[in-house]
């Protein structure tokens, strides 16, 4: 409560009515597979389109190489044909696969190693270049004689630190010498061997000066390039070089033994007469596939930052559908569908096996599911693969989760994700007739099918759930846009005080937001009394409750469902006689 000491007037604000609330997205996809590159552990990457996949990840992967686990690079294609923006990246690579590196120079005890980003073959084709530099130079102005030792004044030593190398010129001698900074204070140098008084120049155009010995190194892969200008391979230089490429998204640079000499950092990493030196890079590998297995995709949980495939979307809060893009082993699966679940935020998207063509085969691994927080859809799509030149099919999952947030945009989260054409899909690896989705539907398997003068559209939307109140895709994710809505919106009501006034405001908060819903077709009813309900108060709290700092707040809502079943009753009408 604000203090009045003196007479006067006070204007003061109070928040009192509702907090306005803004709705989570629903339509930022994961994705957990192989690609040719990109980080295997830690966080999963942000990707915004297929360019962006592609310069982190690497492009489309060969199917000799890659076999089955290919899908990844087309599932992110896909999802962006079919109207998806945003997804998050998780790679996956086989136990052996190893690192590409290179040394310089090339012996026991290298001064540089140069490490591949991360693991694969592509690290062999990194391009890495170092050149002579120098970041200034700067004249001495004056040779000082002190009890310590002998320090120059030069003109301007800014940015010059003990362990610096440098190079003495004489432009008239055409001369060169080399020498160490022991100490920079100022503009005033010290080194470890004297210059004695040839040194000095004071002229306006000097032609004796001092010029810092740096080098550049250049790392190219494909179309990527990256450029540091004036490195150091002193530790106490904010250029030095594990500190400059830190951030680079190609290379890890890990500095050996420094010769405690006094010649320039170029010359030692390149040699006396060389006027570049280029690294070679080598022993990266993708490994074998033989040694992937089901133990890969669901990943370990080594704590934050460190985890990897599908436990690498614990660090994650963004990502509301998932999918394995082509991994159908059931283990892959099973694990997928218990992380939505468990976090309660997320919709898995299945896919079926290619090879799963009899309702028999398809519902023998549909059995193997119960959730409602998960989907299957089948089957497998035709598309063009730029890398063959031919069309060749991919798992629907991909395509599916474009759809998603595709209907989310235009129509919202309330809409089911079906009747709803799937770009870039020029065929089916198997048409199924209304007979075999007569028996499919029924138990949550989505058929994607070709319909004449319609296209080539999704063609169910039910979850792989038995328990009929969570039947419908849109209706598990439209409770999940709700539940996270308001757990996003609402912590301004912790340790708030536990009373009335507090409960008023909580009410009214849920209430607009579930309003704003209702009013844009997200909710059944004629009315909000129909739509839905939100009870906080002595009603949904004991004393007990109150006491340990619960405050419980009940909502129910009606969500719309689909017409599924279209029926129209007609008969025949015999006109009566006049």
């Amino acid at each position: 409560m604000a203090e009045y000491l003196s007479p006067g007037v006070y204007v003061e604000e109070f928040d009192s009515g509702a907090k306005p609330m803004e709705g989570v997205s629903t339509s930022t996809a994961g994705f957990i597979g192989l690609a040719e590159r990109g980080p295997t552990e830690g966080n999963p990457q942000l990707v915004t389109n297929v360019a962006d996949f592609k310069r982190k990840y690497g492009g489309y992967l060969s199917e000799n190489e890659f076999g089955e686990y290919r899908y990844l690079c087309y599932a992110v294609e896909h999802f962006f044909m079919n109207g998806g923006s945003r997804c998050f990246i998780s790679r996956v690579a086989p136990e052996d696969a190893e690192t590409a590196m290179g040394y310089i120079p090339d012996k026991e005890t290298p001064i540089l190693t140069f490490y591949a980003k991360n693991k694969g073959a592509w690290g062999n084709d990194l391009r890495i270049r170092l050149l002579p530099a120098s970041r200034s130079k700067t004249a001495v102005l004056e040779r000082i004689s002190t009890s310590e030792g002998t320090k120059y004044r030069c003109k301007n030593a800014a940015g010059w630190r003990a362990g610096d190398i440098v190079a003495f010129r004489d432009t008239q001698q055409d001369s060169v010498r080399y020498n160490k900074v022991t100490r920079s204070q100022d503009d005033l140098l010290e080194f470890a061997e004297e210059f004695g008084e040839e040194v000095v120049d004071t002229q306006l155009l000097p032609s004796r000066f001092l010029q810092s010995c740096d080098f550049s190194l250049e790392v190219a892969y494909e179309d990527q390039v990256e450029i540091y200008e004036n490195l150091s391979l002193n530790l106490n230089s904010p250029n030095y070089i594990t500190k400059k490429t830190a951030r680079s998204e190609l290379i890890v640079v890990e500095a050996g033994t420094i010769p405690d000499e006094i010649k320039p950092p170029f010359m030692l990493l390149a040699g006396d007469e060389a006027n570049d030196r280029i690294v070679s890079m080598s022993g990266g590998t993708n490994g074998t596939m033989e040694q992937l297995s089901a133990a890969d995709f669901i990943g370990k949980d080594n704590g934050a930052g460190k985890r990897t495939g599908i436990q690498a979307f614990l660090d994650n809060d963004i990502v509301s559908i998932i999918a394995v893009p082509g991994v159908v082993d059931p283990n892959v699966q099973l694990t997928l569908v218990a992380h939505c679940e468990n976090l309660g935020s997320r919709f898995a998207i299945l896919d079926m096996p290619r090879d799963a063509k009899k309702t028999d085969e398809i519902l023998a691994h549909r059995e193997m599911f119960d959730s409602h927080y998960a989907a299957f859809y089948h089957p497998w799509l035709k598309v063009f693969d730029p890398l063959d030149k031919k069309n060749f099919s991919i798992p629907p999952s991909g395509s599916v989760a474009g759809i998603y947030a595709r209907s989310d945009n235009t129509r919202g989260v309330h809409k089911a994700p079906a009747n709803e054409v799937v770009r870039a899909c020029v065929g089916l690896e198997c048409n199924f007739n209304k007979g075999e989705q007569d028996i499919l539907n029924p138990k949550g398997i989505n058929l994607i099918r070709s319909f004449s003068d319609m296209g080539i559209r999704v063609w169910g939307a039910r979850t792989a759930s038995s328990d009929g109140s969570w039947k419908y895709i849109n209706v598990r994710r439209l409770f999940i846009f709700i539940e996270e809505s308001i757990k996003a919106n609402t912590n301004w009501v912790v340790f708030e005080p536990n009373d009335e006034t507090l409960w008023v405001r909580v009410q009214r908060t849920i209430d607009v937001f579930l309003t704003s819903l209702w009013r844009n077709g997200y909710l059944a009813g004629n009315s909000t009394a129909e739509a839905f309900f939100v009870n906080v108060g002595r009603d949904t709290m004991s004393q007990d409750d109150i006491d340990n700092g619960r405050l419980i707040c009940v909502i129910g809502v009606a969500p719309v469902k689909p017409a599924e079943f279209v029926i129209f009753r007609i008969s025949q009408k015999t006109g009566d006689a006049q």
